[in-house]
């Protein structure tokens, strides 16, 4: 597969990367079973077998445990750790933690940060993380406060290089200005099925800000690959089918899976998005690779541009 740097970093990463979030085999840590641990580790094996490189994960995902069946394979895999950058996630906290009187909330604090950086690498069972972000906005986000804990991770040796997730762009703004070191990353939901980042500034802000957008469910969660898995509530309402059409035709005219041109389709932009497949299926992890072979024309991504769009240009 061929490579990208993230950003203004020396991070090189596969141009896809592989998303740890269903590897567990249930959001419930308590339901994580030990086949389902076994189809985990497969397809994170299957993934890096196929040439991706970038693992990502976050502490939210079954309650940690997908972090630590990444970390298991890690141990498991010679030679892998060398060869891969491990990306996590904090700043969800479900309600009832700590306290059962606990609300759902979204952490940024300091000591959140650092509390969960340190959980996460014992999980995964290494001694840095090389890309740290923060999850879902904060709406008491302090930007220097968050700043300060950066600082102290990157000090220490505990993480390389640092990015956000599903945040405005206003609000990453106000944390590059406060951050000593630059955001490299910026998560967020883009598919055909969901292009809000193409005309509410996100894309346009990484462009000029040299972040690199990592595209989390590009197939906005199979409905435009194999099948639909676990639909986040947002997602229940996308009805792709009148635009499905128009990927199967380019599909073929290329000799090419639904799969592959939905994921080609992201990969065309300029700002260089990187899809995260999160698929525990070997067979899909395998086809979903070979969009990085795939060069669609201006016409052709237009074409699904506006079948998925469902109305002209203005």
């Amino acid at each position: 597969m061929q490579t990208i740097l993230l950003g203004v970093s020396s991070l090189r990463s596969s141009r896809l990367a592989y998303g740890c979030w269903r590897v567990a085999g249930s959001w419930d840590p308590t339901k994580v079973t030990p086949p389902g641990r076994a189809a985990g580790h497969r397809a994170i094996v299957a993934a890096y077998e196929a040439g991706y490189t970038l693992f990502d994960n976050a502490d939210i995902y079954s309650g940690g445990e997908a972090e630590r069946i990444l970390g298991e394979v890690l141990k498991e895999v010679s030679g892998m750790r060398a060869r891969v950058l491990l990306a996590t996630k904090c700043g969800i906290r479900p309600a009832g933690t700590p306290h059962p009187h606990s609300p759902q909330r979204y952490d940024f604090s300091k000591a959140h940060i650092l509390d969960s950086c340190e959980q996460s690498l014992k999980r995964l069972g290494v001694e840095t993380i090389d890309l740290y972000m923060l999850h879902r906005p904060d709406f008491l986000a302090a930007p220097e406060e968050i700043a300060g804990a950066f600082t102290q991770l990157k000090s220490s040796g505990k993480v390389r290089y640092f990015g956000v997730s599903n945040f405005r762009p206003t609000l990453v703004t106000a944390l590059q200005v406060a951050c000593p070191m630059p955001l490299v990353v910026h998560q967020v939901e883009i598919s055909l099925a969901k292009m809000d980042s193409f005309t509410d500034g996100t894309l346009d802000q990484c462009l000029i800000e040299k972040i690199t957008p990592m595209a989390w469910s590009p197939l906005a969660a199979g409905l435009l690959g194999g099948g639909a898995h676990d639909l986040l509530p947002s997602q229940e309402a996308y009805r792709p089918e009148p635009f499905l059409p128009a990927i199967d035709a380019v599909a073929k005219d290329r000799g090419a899976s639904r799969t592959t041109v939905a994921l080609a389709w992201l990969l065309k932009h300029p700002c260089g998005i990187q899809p995260i497949v999160g698929s525990i299926n070997p067979d899909r992890i395998r086809q979903a690779a070979t969009a990085d072979e795939l060069e669609l024309t201006r016409e052709e991504w237009y074409r699904l541009l506006l079948a998925a769009r469902g109305e002209p240009l203005p």
